[in-house]
């Protein structure tokens, strides 16, 4: 049996779940979530949890148990709680700025680079050398914030770039003199 599959979601208070077949739509305080889940999934709504199964043991409903209740759960998450990811640059004269809610990217290039986020999507710049993704889909702010990495990854020699909050560089030495 999946351990993470059948655990429950809890329903907050706030949070309104319904389900059409296969649609589920998930509607919270910070905005409306909907996405179609496998036809083979079994939900049932049972006071404010919801539970889900899966009809055999074979491989594909095996591995689709779990991945839908992580995916509904995200989904919860995002509603009531939303997602953030917290970037750090770290270079001489690499900095962000916020230009309306297009961000402005100068990483050493002979161009600024400008992001624009999607609808849903919320870019924070705090200081110069922070930017802060924020919105209610996890996938979303997760593929923003590795859109905004990959304009300038981090480099192992000197450790610049920019980097997620937390991660960490392997450093390689560099040339061995003699």
């Amino acid at each position: 049996m999946s351990r993470i599959g059948k655990m429950p979601i809890k329903i907050p208070q706030a949070v309104q779940l319904t389900m059409n077949d296969n649609l589920v739509n998930v509607k919270g305080p910070k905005g409306t979530l909907e996405r179609t889940v496998h036809p083979d999934m079994i939900l049932t709504l049972e006071n404010d949890e919801l539970i889900i199964t899966r009809p055999s043991d074979n491989k594909t409903h095996r591995s689709l148990h779990g991945l839908t209740r992580t995916l509904i759960n995200n989904m919860v998450h995002g509603v009531s709680e939303g997602y953030s990811k917290t970037l750090n640059i770290v270079g001489v004269g690499y900095r962000a700025t916020k230009q309306g809610r297009t961000l402005v990217l100068n990483m050493g290039y002979s161009h600024p680079v400008e992001i624009t986020p999607e609808e849903g999507l919320e870019i924070e710049v705090p200081i110069q050398t922070r930017v802060i993704v924020s919105g209610i889909d996890k996938e979303k702010v997760g593929a923003l914030a590795a859109q905004i990495r990959a304009v300038r990854k981090p480099e192992p020699y000197l450790g610049k770039g920019i980097m997620y909050e937390g991660e960490v560089i392997r450093r390689k030495a560099g040339k061995a003199g003699k």
